[in-house]
């Protein structure tokens, strides 16, 4: 959601598609963790429409990049699809100025204070990697071709 408006802002929502999933089926169907969307409504963002989906090899198929929370993420992405390249498959905090290659901690299971820690995570490499996206060369060659 952070990602995808951010794509927005920048002008490049016609060409960038940004998707979200989890590699397990718990909440398929759901909306999100009531503690989430709070803190993302504070924040001016809207979680109304979100409902969790499932990876599946076709995801992997339809999409240049998979950006994977942590490192279970990864190891669960290569579980789903034997045969996806690796260079696909990247850390989302590969792109965090701050702490690149990090995990995202989950903060279910914390209080509030955990949710605000993970959206300011969140934001800061959302801001670098669209920053990356608006500087990668031939992304409008790229795009026309699918």
């Amino acid at each position: 959601m952070v990602l995808a408006q951010r794509v927005d802002d920048v002008g490049l929502a016609g060409r960038v598609t940004v998707s979200s999933c989890g590699t397990g089926d718990w909440h398929v169907g759901q909306p999100m963790d009531e503690r989430a969307a709070a803190v993302l409504r504070a924040h001016d963002y809207d979680p109304s429409q979100h409902r969790a989906q499932q990876l599946s090899e076709s995801w992997l198929d339809n999409h240049d990049l998979v950006l994977a929370m942590d490192r279970t993420n990864v190891r669960d992405i290569g579980v789903v699809d034997h045969q996806a390249d690796p260079g696909r498959i990247r850390l989302f905090r590969d792109f965090d100025p701050v702490e690149p290659g990090g995990d995202v901690p989950d903060p279910y299971y914390g209080g509030a204070d955990g949710f605000e820690e993970v959206l300011a995570m969140v934001e800061r490499t959302c801001a670098a990697l669209v920053s990356a996206l608006q500087r990668l060369p031939g992304l409008d060659d790229r795009l026309e071709r699918q």
